[in-house]
């Protein structure tokens, strides 16, 4: 009697467990295949991206500025003080604009512009950048979004004071 049960009991759940799966798994949008290795087309705006960062920032040109990043960029620098404490500094794409357009690093000499762009990896859809500036490193991420490189994420890292 117990097993005939646990038949019945089984018989009756199974098409609300396989059901609601095979429903989600054809409601959930086709993903865009990218493929593995990056095109030269790829390379190029991966780098014309990285440019329109670093010398929009030197000419304090905003809205080249606004076309490298991603709307909800995360920009970040680790600071430590005297004492050897360590914090997290934060900038938004939006932060990063309006400081472009306030002046961005435009009081930089253009003998000291420097922007050397490398991009170290690349797969699919994702890659990573540094850019060697005038006075500070930045380590990028950046994904192609609709069809589009733009920058996602930055770490950046002051050149180190010498004594």
């Amino acid at each position: 009697m117990r097993t005939v049960l646990h038949s019945i009991l089984a018989a009756a759940l199974l098409p609300h467990l396989i059901v609601p799966s095979r429903c989600h798994a054809q409601s959930a949008p086709p993903l865009m295949p990218y493929p593995i290795t990056i095109t030269a087309a790829d390379s190029a705006a991966i780098r014309a991206t990285a440019l329109d960062y670093i010398d929009g920032w030197y000419a304090a040109d905003a809205e080249r500025m606004a076309r490298a990043l991603h709307p909800e960029l995360a920009k970040r620098n680790v600071a430590t003080d005297v004492q050897g404490r360590s914090r997290l500094i934060q900038m938004s794409a939006m932060s990063l604009v309006n400081g472009t357009r306030a002046g961005g690093g435009s009081r930089i000499p253009d003998a000291q512009r420097t922007h050397d762009v490398r991009i170290l990896d690349a797969y699919a859809g994702a890659a990573s950048v540094r850019v060697t500036a005038a006075t500070w490193v930045d380590y990028m991420h950046l994904a192609k979004f609709n069809g589009r490189w733009v920058i996602v994420n930055v770490l950046w890292e002051n050149e180190p004071v010498r004594p």
